[in-house]
């Protein structure tokens, strides 16, 4: 079986759906050396590279040119099936004799248009439906995810299954020693909450930042800490930093990945993400892994990620976000229970059990597009009889 995929996404510094397709397809490479694949991208990706059964084709171009000249790749290398989890260019143009599976992640596109980059709403909006229709398969990230295409654009549930994301396992709780050397090279806080994600209107940092107001009042050397890079329409979370004279207590770090990051987590007081829309939400279940206490929205798929093992609030209502996070500082034997059962939500995902559902979805289409060719010779064989 010849099976292309799109990684573009894993390429560069990676957010959901760059860990999603890096883990996803680096999983499958490792538990399947029969199948031959073809990895479309711009550049090789480490990580991605060392495998005998699976080859890169570079392709040069921008935009639709880039998808356009891919789409023909596919075409001409005659793929049994294609993957694409991050765009929905070529599922919409490529023929029907390949069978084309893909990922969905989240429908803000649709259901939040507001909060999300309009070009990136414009282009989803023309292919996205278009390309779940062509599809013979849909991979939702969650059975929220997997819910809201049902509704929203009344697909056949028959169609779509659910392909977890999971916590790479670097995420995972740091020596005590380890800790204490981190905190004297970066000078960090004793008291501080974290926030990972992208800085955008979705994420919700304005009301985040608003509670933190509120929690100072109480404790004012309470400190939080904001990982993630500037996205779409970041400028109002910056100045309403400015306006509320924060300057010392809110540290924005920008985009951060690795031993840092795993560091932060096991340090915090708790992860706080108070997201309006998730597709997934793949910070909170960091986060528990690394034994991390965490606050999150009860809105969309994040309740699903983290079970019983995080406080859950409003996100439309500051004092029930600064209340959550109160509760954490002065109430330690709750954060002890939190931290238990977030170890334990966390290990009911897993990027190795989600590339072998994957690869059992790719084979299933592979066999019906044969037992269909096949179909399609006998027909032809008993028309040239009669």
């Amino acid at each position: 079986m010849k099976i292309a995929i799109d990684v573009r996404a894993a390429s560069g510094e990676k957010a959901g759906k760059g860990w999603y397709t890096f883990h996803l397809i680096r999983n499958l490479l490792l538990i399947d050396q029969k199948n031959q694949y073809l990895l479309y991208s711009r550049e090789k990706i480490p990580g991605l590279d060392q495998f005998p059964n699976a080859e890169f084709k570079l392709i040069s171009g921008r935009g639709l040119l880039w998808h356009l000249k891919a789409a023909y790749s596919i075409k001409k290398e005659k793929c049994d099936v294609f993957f694409a989890q991050a765009s929905y260019i070529i599922p919409s143009i490529l023929p029907k004799n390949i069978k084309t599976v893909i990922a969905v992640h989240d429908l803000v596109a649709f259901l939040f248009p507001n909060t999300h980059e309009k070009k990136a709403v414009f282009v989803e909006k023309i292919f996205l439906k278009r390309a779940i229709k062509k599809s013979t398969r849909i991979c939702a990230v969650s059975e929220n995810t997997r819910r809201d295409l049902i509704e929203f654009f009344h697909t056949d549930p028959a169609k779509i299954t659910t392909v977890y994301c999971a916590a790479d396992d670097g995420f995972q709780q740091v020596d005590q020693k380890k800790l204490t050397e981190f905190i004297s090279r970066t000078n960090l806080p004793e008291i501080f909450f974290l926030a990972v994600g992208t800085i955008e209107p979705r994420k919700n940092y304005l009301n985040l930042i608003k509670a933190f107001k509120l929690v100072r009042e109480r404790y004012p050397n309470c400190h939080l800490i904001i990982v993630g890079k500037p996205g779409w329409d970041y400028g109002e979370v910056y100045r309403q930093l400015a306006e509320f004279s924060f300057s010392g207590y809110v540290h924005v770090l920008g985009y951060l990945s690795g031993t840092s990051l795993v560091n932060l987590y096991n340090l915090a007081r708790a992860l706080v993400f108070p997201s309006f829309y998730e597709g997934f939400g793949m910070p909170p279940l960091e986060a528990m892994q690394c034994g991390c206490p965490v606050i999150a929205s009860y809105s969309s798929s994040l309740p699903e990620v983290v079970g019983d093992g995080a406080l859950l609030i409003d996100p439309e209502n500051v004092n029930q976000i600064a209340g959550a996070m109160i509760t954490v500082i002065k109430d330690p034997e709750l954060c002890m229970k939190i931290q238990k059962k977030g170890l334990v939500q966390a290990r009911k995902f897993s990027w190795k059990k989600s590339a072998e559902k994957l690869l059992e979805i790719f084979e299933i289409e592979a066999m019906q597009g044969s037992k269909t060719i096949s179909d399609g010779a006998v027909l032809s064989s008993t028309a040239r009889k009669k």
